[in-house]
């Protein structure tokens, strides 16, 4: 059983019925240190006063304190003595060192500025560790499974690891197990195939889960793969989202919200037995997905028009993945692991590329397809859907990418006007975030299974090319 930071944190959680962690990551608009570190600390002040009732935890990044020098750090010790006392407070700092150097890193994160627990890196081993949790009632998230793009490069790598092989960030959480009670994860919630293996090796294990909001995890999806069964064991992490609110008390409440109704319906659910050999699978399929799509030719480098005009350095056909029917199979178990956790009665695919994919997808997961006429005959019946449905139905669209919301804004409409309940659009590849911001607007929740950049990740290991390559690639989609 854990004891001190975790106990401390789990009594907190309890107390206010939250699983909410706040960033403190201001971004003054002042650009000399003085005024900018008055700034920070009237801000965060502020969002501290708004936002208590509702946070189980604070934190703050410390590179957002440290880039404005004396004033910066002044500004980090005030804003951590206006958290109320109750309130855990994990400073964001990712340190990882050994020797003296992680001894001084410790006692400026625990003495000079009073935290109560650090992020780590555990790169180093656990003797990288040992200055930090020698701290009675203190804690540490170690760095497992990252919410950054990139994370896959290093972290996906295969280890032969028993009688098999697992990802390195199962093998890390594995190992991590022996390092302490008062050692957690940080498990990243945009990864749901990552987070349900992780809690599967990890049970009782405390999750820092980031990635939430804007890097596209959804708070409902990251809670249903990685709540502990005691209904704790996860500090959501939201940032921007709350911060950057007009209200941030009222974003705060409703992240909350959000976050017990996640809860809710894991507690309504049935206990069951975990297959355990298709948890350790999802890494594999996530592999398979994405070399199969680089070694089928969906996923092309060169120089391509868009239908828009513009020149991409890139071009995803998603329509070839039906020209292998081994691929096409494991494409269908892809979408499955994001269905898994949505409750719906149909899926409705996108014309025309999706409909052989969610057919393949019916027919793995059971449940039955329709689809929408876009746009609809004149002749014959008229439908606009075709298939049998009845309105009130709750439906979850399937497309095999998204990069910006037309065709998805056409097939929601229709599927709306004939009176279905469309809440939740699942897709294959996501690319870029102007999709994500669209389907906000139709007040969608995009599921991705895999963003963009990890296929570059892919080309990378395959030779294809170099590390420069990959960022620039990845530098385009950002823009």
């Amino acid at each position: 059983m854990q004891s001190g930071f975790f106990d401390r944190l789990s009594q907190r959680a309890i107390a206010v019925n939250s699983l909410l962690c706040i960033g403190l990551d201001p971004r003054p608009k002042a650009t000399e240190p003085e005024a900018a570190a008055a700034e920070i600390v009237a801000s965060n002040l502020k969002l501290i006063e708004a936002t208590a009732p509702f946070a189980a935890a604070y934190k703050p990044n410390i590179a957002f304190y440290e880039c404005w020098g004396q004033a910066g750090w002044r500004a980090l010790k005030e804003t951590l003595s206006a958290i109320p006392e109750d309130i855990p407070v994990v400073l964001d700092a990712k340190r990882g060192d050994i020797g003296s150097t992680a001894e001084a890193y410790a006692a400026a994160a625990f003495d000079e500025l009073g935290a109560d627990c650090v992020t780590l890196s555990p790169y180093l081993g656990s003797e990288a560790l040992k200055p930090f949790l020698s701290r009675p009632g203190k804690g540490a998230f170690v760095l497992c499974r990252t919410s950054n793009p990139g994370a896959a490069e290093v972290q996906d790598l295969q280890i032969v690891h028993g009688s098999g092989q697992s990802p390195l960030y199962v093998v890390m959480a594995e190992l991590m197990q022996a390092w302490g009670e008062n050692v957690g994860l940080v498990v990243a919630g945009n990864d749901l195939p990552a987070l349900r293996a992780v809690r599967h090796v990890r049970p009782d294990a405390w999750f820092l889960t980031p990635g939430i909001g804007a890097q596209g995890g959804e708070a409902a999806d990251a809670v249903a793969a990685g709540l502990r069964q005691d209904g704790l064991g996860m500090l959501i992490a939201v940032s921007r989202g709350v911060a950057g609110a007009a209200d941030p008390g009222a974003a705060a409440r409703e992240e909350r919200d959000r976050i017990n109704s996640a809860r809710e319906r894991v507690a309504r659910k049935s206990p069951a037995a975990v297959d355990a050999q298709a948890l350790q699978g999802s890494a594999k399929v996530r592999d398979q997905v994405l070399s199969g799509l680089v070694h089928n030719n969906c996923f092309k480098l060169g120089e391509f028009v868009l239908k828009s005009g513009a020149l991409s350095p890139f071009y995803v056909d998603l329509r070839r993945v039906v020209s292998d029917s081994g691929l096409l199979a494991v494409v269908a178990k892809a979408y499955a692991e994001l269905l898994q956790d949505l409750e719906f009665d149909r899926i409705a695919a996108i014309p025309v590329a999706a409909l052989p994919i969610a057919t393949a997808v019916a027919l793995h997961t059971g449940k039955p397809l329709i689809y929408p006429r876009l746009p609809a005959k004149p002749h014959g019946t008229g439908n606009r859907i075709e298939g049998d449905f009845a309105p009130g139905e709750r439906i979850v669209l399937l497309d095999d990418l998204i990069t910006s919301g037309t065709s998805k804004r056409e097939a929601v409409t229709v599927l709306r006007e004939e009176g279905l309940v469309v809440q939740d659009l699942v897709v294959l590849l996501e690319r870029g975030a102007q999709g994500r911001r669209e389907m906000e607007q139709l007040e969608l929740r995009l599921h991705s299974f895999a963003q963009i950049a990890e296929l570059f990740v892919v080309c990378e290991k395959l030779g294809l090319i170099d590390s420069t390559r990959r960022q620039e690639l990845e530098a385009y989609v950002r823009e």
